[in-house]
């Protein structure tokens, strides 16, 4: 198996978990209760945090509720279209290199 195609894959996965996570985020500012940084919530605490800290500075909470988690899945998922879909760039130029060889 090719490299190109390895590294498409893991970063297919990255960025699909990069979305859950961040889903799972947006899920949990339903139960403002709970506390973040106790187990099993720390696993979507850790990796998504240092995208939201920087993003709720740019753009703050509207009426108390927290968009910077539904701004990352957006750019999350974008990324993984344009880089991974179909008609992505990694895709094609993977598709290229395998005719071209």
């Amino acid at each position: 198996m090719n490299i190109a195609i390895i590294g498409s894959v893991f970063l297919g996965i990255s960025l699909l978990l990069m979305t859950v996570l961040f889903i799972f985020r947006i899920v949990l500012t339903w139960y403002p209760q709970i506390n973040l940084q106790a187990f099993p919530y720390i696993f979507a605490y850790l990796p998504t945090e240092p995208f939201l800290v920087p993003t709720r500075k740019v753009i703050p909470p509207l009426g108390g509720v927290d968009i910077s988690p539904i701004i990352w899945v957006g750019i999350f998922s974008l990324l993984r279209e344009f880089l991974l879909g179909q008609q992505g760039l990694i895709t094609l130029a993977i598709r290229h290199s395998s005719s071209v060889g």
